[in-house]
């Protein structure tokens, strides 16, 4: 284990085991198995929660977006827990962590299971920024009610907070390679909205129901 920390390896262990846990497509296996559907075939096509919301309910979509974050949440304290992670500094700060919630948004998004085809992440990277500081979960708590309130759109919302958390990780004093974790975190969800993106500058995105379908 002391090898393990002083070589930097528990980078590439704790992306390991973030992939295994994000390979749990919540939304795939709920529509399997409690609607015979596989959500990959209706709506947008994304195993996620936005999708989830609108083929299921937003009831079943609460509870997607719940166990897709705490994937996320369990990934980054068991690394914290195993490679010398720790909130006040120390060895590797919270390095173990941040690479664990890499790992599990990329197995959410590429889960190797269902031919890499998975969701975007929002739910994951929200897990990771929960375990991060009280003071940026407030802070996008808020800009995600403003996004909501005002547009309706999911994606907004999205982008948004996958935007602000790297500038929120450098005001509250991080280290750089923390940040630049996250950098790699918005930069992968905006990819991977690239289609949310043309659709809301071309005025025809689509807006979120809250209602049961």
């Amino acid at each position: 284990m002391e090898f393990i920390l002083a070589s930097g390896a528990f980078r590439l262990l704790a992306i390991i085991i973030g992939y295994a846990l994000g390979n749990i497509q919540t939304s795939y296996l709920f529509g399997k198995y409690f609607k015979n559907t596989d959500i990959r075939e209706h709506g947008s096509g994304n195993a996620g929660t936005t999708n989830t919301i609108r083929i299921f309910g937003f009831s079943v979509g609460v509870v997607v977006f719940i166990v897709d974050a705490l994937k996320a949440v369990v990934a980054f304290l068991l690394c914290m827990y195993l490679f010398g992670g720790s909130y006040f500094g120390g060895l590797n700060g919270i390095l173990p962590g941040m690479y664990a919630g890499v790992g599990v948004v990329l197995g959410h998004n590429f889960p190797v299971f269902m031919g890499f085809k998975g969701g975007k992440g929002i739910a994951s990277s929200i897990g990771v920024m929960l375990c991060t500081n009280w003071r940026i979960i407030i802070i996008q708590a808020a800009l995600a009610l403003i996004c909501v309130a005002t547009t309706r759109m999911i994606s907004v919302l999205s982008l948004a907070i996958t935007l602000t958390f790297p500038i929120l990780l450098y005001i509250f004093g991080y280290d750089i390679e923390t940040v630049l974790i996250s950098v790699f975190m918005g930069v992968l969800a905006w990819f991977m909205h690239r289609g949310n993106i043309q659709r809301i500058l071309a005025g025809n995105e689509r807006k979120i129901s809250f209602g049961k379908r």
